[in-house]
């Protein structure tokens, strides 16, 4: 915590009105802010919905409400000097107008302390609640801070502790190494809860607990509601085709394994890739594959998620996504259907948070130096802003077409021999790839699972070519259903010279 607490006290010496910590964590946040103003000989002022406490001479008021607390200070504007006054979850209370007005009344007097008498001197407010709306008559006068985000050390060393205060057994170095990489990412109090459960059943922290530290940890992320925790199923081997996205992959992937060693030679750190083309030709699955081969874990980001209904609250979550991300580095961060989130940003149509929205993002990519390699994918590249596409923001940009021949050949393969391996022998690959001129990799998965259904409905003992080319007779492809939209697309990546995924 060594950053927030320097960040704190320059905040405090700089006499910034308003400090926001945004946390759920509040009992952590004001041990430490409490640390920083004892040693600053700073007065503390105190209030929660369960009581309003001054500690400079113990008073304690209980239940006392925030309106009549604030207007308690007013009247007596000259003793807060030197002192600081924290609020602890007043989310509920940002949105009453009274509340705001004292707030603003307060920010503004600070702002006048150093240099009139009509000013109170030397005195802020910290705010520490989990960050949802600032209201806009505060926002010139607020500063946002995050605890600090607990490193492999921090997390090694509280591992230490509560093995040593439990009296346990102390992880092999090993062990050690990989509890600290599975819990990272997690708040101090999400890594003692989920420890404390790993040795409920045994009184031990060992390999077999590692599974269940990942799945807690899947759901606390998912408790984010702004991220998901993707199972690894697949990997590059179930892609048919895309072989120069797939090496490109794996050259990312060595450079991710070896950083270190990597950064000393002068390789830059990976940023991401996107990848952009005809829908149901394996930018998804890419997507996913990624992580396999990056061996890290994968969080999938929902824009729509970011989206909420206050003033500030999407901003609000666009941080804590950011911040979650590069916690849980390293990691794959993969954002499917970019253009969704992003689409007719610039014209009269987008909104001012949009576009704060796409600044932050853009700024992260640009700036970040974390280990989350960002994988984007987008079907139609005509609706993204073209500050998004600029050399800098990604490593690289890939066009996926439909598949050729070979790939065609490929999908088949994969998809039968997933189910039916020993069918794959007599099958007529040639004949059934001639016939799938146009396909999309989806297209193809849905002809070798319908020729299965409908060859277990007639009970057959096996899948033949006849079956799939009566099901490929019956099915309506992409490029039949889309056709218009998919030459226009084409067009359009032709015309950009975006690097091809394929040969």
């Amino acid at each position: 915590m060594q950053n927030f607490k320097k960040t704190l006290d320059q905040y405090i010496d700089a006499r910034m009105p308003i400090i926001f910590v945004d946390t759920s964590e509040d009992d952590i946040a004001e041990e430490e802010i409490f640390t920083v103003l004892k040693r600053k000989r700073r007065g503390i002022l105190s209030w929660s919905l369960q009581s309003f406490r001054d500690y400079t001479d113990n008073t304690n008021i209980p239940k006392k409400s925030l309106n009549d607390i604030l207007n308690l200070l007013l009247a007596d504007e000259d003793d807060l000097t030197n002192k600081v006054l924290i609020l602890k979850n007043i989310n509920d209370f940002l949105e009453n107008t009274e509340v705001i007005t004292t707030l603003k009344y307060f920010a503004q007097k600070i702002n006048k302390g150093l240099f009139s008498n009509e000013g109170i001197d030397d005195f802020n407010i910290i705010i520490i609640t989990p960050l949802m709306n600032i209201p806009r008559e505060l926002e010139s006068y607020t500063t946002i801070m995050n605890l600090d985000t607990l490193d492999e050390t921090d997390i090694r060393n509280f591992i230490e502790v509560f093995v040593k205060k439990l009296e346990l057994r102390m992880p092999t170095d090993d062990l050690m190494d990989k509890l600290v990489m599975t819990l990272k990412g997690l708040s101090k109090t999400e890594i003692f809860s989920v420890l404390e459960l790993a040795i409920s059943d045994d009184g031990e922290l060992d390999y077999t607990d590692l599974p269940l530290i990942r799945e807690q940890k899947q759901q606390m992320i998912k408790k984010s509601g702004i991220l998901d925790m993707i199972p690894l199923k697949e990997s590059l081997d179930d892609i048919g085709g895309l072989e120069i996205l797939k090496i490109w992959l794996k050259r990312k992937a060595e450079i991710f394994k070896n950083i270190k060693k990597a950064q000393e030679f002068g390789v830059a750190t990976p940023k991401g890739v996107l990848i952009v083309g005809m829908p149901g030709c394996g930018k998804s699955l890419t997507a996913k594959a990624s992580a396999i081969a990056f061996d890290v874990p994968l969080l999938r980001l929902d824009m729509g998620r970011l989206m909420g209904k206050y003033v500030g609250e999407s901003e609000a979550n666009m941080r804590r996504a950011i911040h979650l991300v590069e916690a849980s580095s390293p990691c794959i961060l993969w954002i499917d259907e970019l253009e969704k989130a992003f689409a007719g940003l610039g014209n009269s149509n987008s909104s001012e948070v949009t576009t704060r929205l796409f600044g932050n993002f853009l700024t992260w990519m640009q700036e970040k130096k974390s280990l989350a390699f960002v994988v984007a994918t987008a079907n139609d590249i005509t609706k993204l802003p073209p500050e998004l596409l600029r050399k800098g923001r990604f490593d690289e940009i890939f066009y996926v077409d439909l598949p050729n021949e070979s790939e065609r050949e490929k999908i088949f393969e994969i998809h039968i021999g997933k189910k039916r391996k020993k069918d794959l022998a007599s099958i007529d690959m040639r004949q059934i790839v001639k016939e799938t001129k146009g396909f999309c990799g989806a297209d193809i998965e849905s002809v070798v699972y319908d020729s299965l259904e409908e060859a277990f409905i007639q009970k057959k003992t096996r899948i033949t070519t006849e079956d799939i080319l009566k099901t490929i007779e019956n099915t309506h492809s992409i490029s039949e259903t889309m056709k218009d939209s998919l030459e226009n697309m084409a067009k359009n990546y032709k015309e950009r010279k975006f690097k091809l995924a394929s040969k």
